[in-house]
């Protein structure tokens, strides 16, 4: 190999490796974006599942109430 193509090489390596770090960044931030929004709809969740109870026992009640005569 000639030194010319032996630096193309080197610096094609280098650029690889650059994006594979800019890669590696990227899908950290990624994955801290889906545990954050994992986290927001198990929240979500659980605060619609409340809301369901309390109508479910309201409704129950309203239920069991007798009629105005």
């Amino acid at each position: 190999m000639t030194p010319v193509i032996i630096e193309e090489l080197a610096q094609r390596v280098d650029r690889l490796l650059l994006r594979h770090q800019e890669l590696l960044r990227t899908q950290s931030l990624l994955q801290q974006e889906v545990q954050r929004l994992t986290q927001e709809r198990d929240h979500l969740r659980a605060q619609c599942q409340a809301a369901r109870q309390r109508l479910d026992a309201l409704i129950a009640r309203l239920a069991t109430e007798e009629p105005p005569r």
